[in-house]
């Protein structure tokens, strides 16, 4: 065996370029061979690293074009804000796909266009004393059910409408949007605030002007009080809760008024006294205040309003202490005590059965379910009472959990809302729990057979009452206007047989119009009374006792909603006028808007000395909704609004 200092060597000669890259390429072979065994793995290691580095970086420098603002924020940020880009992209996709449709069609009725709205940027400037109130409003649309003639009718002695339009169904403007035509894109609280661009034409310019017109007066004569009495310049105290501020704080932020919502929200921070001495109707509270934080919260994501949200949620529970579960109507917020109200023994129904959104969105909200247990099991309650057809009485009693026995059966005050939730419950929850669908379509069924009447001249739909749960009224609550809304929502989801809903639906829209549009000042009275004799001229009669106006949101709740589901735009014209007229009729210059003493008399239509603080939380902010450009400025496939108009995420957020 040979040692090995014996070996034979040979030696070559490199010269020139070549000799320099051997002598390199040998010099890293010698430095590599030189390394010890640990040496070379922590070096192959590190090499590899480093190429996988390289690799990454150049393949993320080739999806650099997505702009999304991705500066100095976590990839969890970055996935979260591109997800939103594309359910923004898609519904924007959809919209104007929609608008496309809706111009062509719109291009078969050019010549009976809606004079526009003048282009003047600040309210005052919409009504000149030249124009009449009877003057009749066209529409690009020919009626519903018409064969093509758009004669319109005029307010004196026939029915004025939108094209003359009647019951029926319209295939003229662009296929409704159900939640079968796109998929379902849910709205999800991820930390990032809605943004919303402000007003994008004249009548929205309009409707903000109308909103920071009334805001202004409520500062400067109202500020942290309940409610503005804007003819006295002073005002109203109910709660204590400033509830003009925190029912307006969505309607701001949705019209992107920064500043006027940055006022409303460090009142809410620093001003806001939730341990009052005071007893405050739990509906009330609910609906406007809890309702309102709560929406609040959600489109801002500002966490300050969830945390005021959950105190008032702690406040308001004792409310659930009778021996029933069904809850108190009334509830001190110091001495978190619940008690029935001044008057008598029993709760609305309407007031127990519509506080179900808000306890479970808190819930949800704060991960604690105590507030939605309570809340759902009134609602599990009223199921299993023994109802007539679907339809409930007007009062219940807390203690015994009974329906007070022969009260009247009506879809207006006092009984409302209770049909409302059950079909935005049933939205709310991802439609999984079928008794609420089927309490309300049975509900449906119940006011077919037995409220559902027509007028004797125009044929008119209305819904009226009946008297001790037997006797037929042909009273109609200006309230019950949101149920043509509610037929919308629910025809949207499928419910009913065909388009059974939509036609209902249409129907009660067209008379919730006709109570404004045969009215003098073009306002609808509180309640109005519909003519059932044969032979009759007149559809509506108004006692003097119902006369009044109180800036109520009902009906362009339902325009809203349904010039959402279906594109018309006839919806949008009919609402301009009313807009005109609260315009002409309720404003006053430096004041705020008063509500109305008798929407009879155009002339002297008297003051109420009240602006509730629902006009600016419900009635400005349906108007500003309603007269945008996107119909799904707040898509209704992924929030539902509770019955104060505060949105709130639908199931899946």
């Amino acid at each position: 065996m040979m040692s090995k200092d014996n070996r034979d060597f040979i030696t070559l000669s490199i010269t020139g370029e070549d000799a320099d890259k051997y002598k390199t390429k040998q010099s890293i072979w010698r430095v590599w061979n030189r390394l010890s065994r640990l040496q070379k793995n922590v070096l192959s290691v590190f090499l590899v690293v480093v190429l996988v580095t390289v690799a990454v970086i150049i393949l993320h420098t080739d999806r650099g074009s997505l702009d999304i603002r991705e500066k100095d924020i976590s990839d969890d940020d970055r996935y979260v804000q591109l997800h939103r880009r594309n359910k923004v992209e898609a519904i924007n996709d959809f919209v104007n796909e929609r608008k496309k449709q809706q111009e062509s069609l719109n291009m078969e009725h050019k010549d009976s266009v809606l004079e526009k709205p003048p282009e003047k940027s600040h309210a005052d400037s919409l009504i000149q004393e030249s124009v009449a109130v009877e003057k009749v409003v066209q529409h690009p649309e020919p009626p519903i059910g018409s064969n093509g003639d758009n004669g319109v009718n005029g307010v004196q002695g026939n029915v004025a409408d939108v094209n003359n339009e009647g019951p029926g169904k319209n295939n003229n403007h662009i296929s409704a949007v159900r939640p079968k035509d796109i998929e379902d894109i849910l709205h999800h609280d991820d930390g990032i605030p809605m943004e919303f661009m402000g007003a994008q034409n004249e009548r929205q310019k309009a409707v903000t002007a109308a909103f920071q017109h009334a805001w202004t007066a409520y500062k400067k004569y109202a500020w942290g009080y309940d409610q503005l009495k804007p003819v006295t310049r002073s005002h109203h105290e109910w709660f204590g809760l400033g509830l003009t501020i925190i029912d307006a704080l969505d309607t701001m932020y949705i019209m992107d008024l920064k500043e006027e919502f940055k006022e409303g929200r460090d009142w809410v921070e620093q001003k806001l006294n939730l341990s009052q001495n005071k007893d405050v109707n739990l509906f009330e509270v609910t609906i406007r205040v809890l309702g309102g934080l709560l929406s609040t919260y959600h489109l801002s994501q500002d966490r300050m309003f969830l945390d005021r949200a959950k105190e008032l949620g702690d406040k308001l529970m004792p409310a659930f202490t009778s021996e029933s579960g069904v809850p108190f109507s009334d509830v001190n917020l110091y001495y978190r005590q619940g008690k029935p109200p001044k008057w008598g023994p029993d709760s609305t129904v309407s007031e127990v059965a519509t506080i179900q959104l808000e306890f479970r969105d808190l819930s949800r909200a704060t991960g604690d379910p105590k507030y939605e247990e309570a809340a759902w099991a009134v609602s599990q309650k009223l199921h299993n009472t023994p109802k007539f057809l679907g339809l409930v009485p007007m009062f219940i009693n807390a203690q015994t959990g009974q329906f007070r026995s022969a009260t009247t059966l009506t879809l207006g005050a006092r009984a409302d809302s209770y049909y409302e939730y059950l079909l935005k419950q049933w939205l709310q929850t991802g439609r999984k729990i079928d008794w609420l669908k089927d309490d309300f379509m049975e509900a449906v069924e119940g006011i077919k057979k037995h409220m559902w009447k027509k007028s004797a001249s125009n044929n008119l739909s209305f819904i009226g009452e009946l008297l001790r749960g037997t006797s037929f009224s042909p009273k109609m609550d200006h309230l019950v206007c949101y149920f043509a809304g509610a037929l919308g929502l629910g025809w949207q989801y499928g419910l009913g047989i065909d388009d059974e809903l939509l036609d209902m639906a249409q129907e009660l829209m067209h008379t919730c119009y006709q109570m404004y549009a045969q009215m003098p000042t073009f306002l609808s009275p509180e309640i109005a009374h519909f003519n059932m004799l044969p032979g009759s001229k007149d559809d509506i009669f108004v006692k003097t006792a119902d006369a009044h106006n109180l800036l109520r949101p009902e009906t362009i709740e339902s325009l809203y909603i349904l010039y959402q589901l279906t594109g018309a735009r006839k919806y949008q014209d009919m609402g301009w006028r009313i807009f005109t007229a609260f315009e002409k009729h309720a404003r006053l210059d430096g004041q705020g808007y008063t509500s109305l003493s008798n929407v009879k008399n155009a002339d002297q239509p008297g003051w109420r000395d009240s602006m509730e603080s629902f006009f600016l939380g419900e009635t400005l902010k349906y108007f500003y909704l309603l007269f945008d450009d996107n119909p799904r400025l707040v898509d209704l496939r992924t929030w539902v609004f509770n019955t104060e108009a505060h949105p709130l995420p639908l199931v899946g957020s």
